[in-house]
């Protein structure tokens, strides 16, 4: 496998990764919506086209995170659907308010796989690891995990941190990172950091 490269261009307190073998590339959470100008400017500041984006995946269906799913689409980048994902899609814009301008993703043209199928998809396109279904911060919280031990988490809660969240699940969600070999934490908000519990 060819050497894999991360690169954060995220905005709004909130990061999206282009996760990169050479020029194949998968962006892991999807921008905020009405903010397309936004993402193709730090793509373009990065060097990283926007064609050569493979897959869009979602850590999960909240607005911060996959609000142009839709708009990516229409710009060429499938989106990737984990099948614990699908029913989280329409429940989104419940949350949206008219000025934000989010486009609605539509469901029929999405690339859905179950978490057993990520690791021989994400080979196609160079990329080691495997997506993980990792609920906790929602139901539909998935994490994709590269060999190396990178995990980009989206918002799964830190232990130490729980809320409303249901501690068990979120406690079963990390213990499978760890037995997966999750070492070095992507969050969709605040820094890398390595994997301590």
């Amino acid at each position: 496998m060819t050497k894999i490269t991360i690169v954060n261009v995220g905005y709004r307190s909130t990061n999206f990764w282009v996760v990169s073998a050479d020029t194949s590339r998968i962006l892991v959470d999807l921008g905020w919506p009405g903010t397309m100008g936004m993402l193709r400017a730090n793509l373009k500041r990065m060097d990283i086209p926007l064609k050569e984006i493979r897959y869009g995946l979602a850590t999960h269906y909240h607005i911060d995170h996959a609000g142009l799913g839709q708009e990516l689409k229409q710009a060429g980048v499938p989106l990737l659907v984990v099948d614990v994902q699908v029913d989280a899609i329409p429940l989104m814009k419940t949350w949206i308010k008219p000025q934000d301008n989010y486009v609605e993703i539509t469901t029929h043209d999405n690339v859905i796989i179950p978490c057993a199928e990520s690791r021989p998809l994400l080979e196609q396109i160079g990329i080691a690891g495997e997506i993980l279904h990792t609920p906790g911060h929602s139901d539909d919280s998935v994490s994709l995990l590269l060999d190396d031990g990178s995990v980009f988490i989206g918002d799964l809660t830190h232990p130490a941190f729980i809320g409303y969240e249901d501690p068990a699940v979120v406690s079963a969600s990390w213990q499978l990172l760890r037995e997966c070999g999750a070492k070095c934490i992507y969050p969709g908000h605040g820094p890398i950091r390595p994997l301590v519990l």
